[in-house]
């Protein structure tokens, strides 16, 4: 396997590492009560 076909497997496998990096970032615990409160104050009526 040259390095071409690598770089074939290795740029998407890096690419969807980084989006699931990503995806666990923002959706972690400590962020979920600063995502959703947005929500909810919108939701609120004033």
């Amino acid at each position: 396997m040259g390095w071409r076909e690598f770089l074939y497997l290795a740029v998407p496998a890096g690419m969807f590492a980084l989006l699931v990096g990503v995806v666990v970032y923002v959706c972690g615990r400590k962020r979920r009560d600063r995502l959703e409160s947005p929500k909810h104050r919108m939701l609120d009526e004033d």
